[in-house]
């Protein structure tokens, strides 16, 4: 199981557009911050996920006379995919709901960055949960896509 599982973690750090070596997945968009923020919320609507919270860190920013790039935060979820992982290892409850960040760099391309969940395993032991961890990370991929490309 020990093998199978590095195999997937292998995998799938190497399938995703980019990632950084702190366990997060990163995918150009073709389209603004907000235009991308819209279009994750809306796909993960009609995939029956709940959106808990949008977040816009710039107009934060902005409240205390501050300039920041455009960058929101989406948090979102699904009890009956997060809560089999907690049962795994309760200690993945700290990275559960998922987060995406989605922000303008200073070159002016947009990303949408997501936690690998391959990382997430290996950071709360979730060996158990491989075939949750299979189905989170086909739903980020395809979300990040839904939401990114034109």
């Amino acid at each position: 199981m020990r093998k199978f599982l590095l195999g997937f973690i292998a995998l799938f750090s190497l399938s995703s557009a980019a990632i950084a070596d702190n366990g997060v997945i990163s995918v150009k968009s073709a389209h603004d911050v907000n235009e991308t923020a819209n279009r994750l919320e809306a796909v993960l609507a009609k995939k029956g996920m709940n959106v808990f919270a949008r977040i816009d860190h710039a107009a934060g920013a902005k409240k205390v006379d501050m300039q920041l790039r455009p960058t929101e935060l989406v948090i979102f979820g699904n009890p009956k995919v997060g809560t089999p992982l907690m049962l795994c290892d309760q200690s993945a409850a700290i990275d559960l709901p998922q987060k995406a960040l989605i922000h303008e760099d200073e070159a002016g391309q947009v990303w949408l960055s997501y936690n690998n969940p391959a990382y997430l395993a290996k950071r709360h032991q979730l060996q158990e949960c491989f075939a949750v961890l299979e189905q989170v990370t086909g739903a980020l991929k395809h979300f990040a896509k839904a939401a990114t490309q034109p």
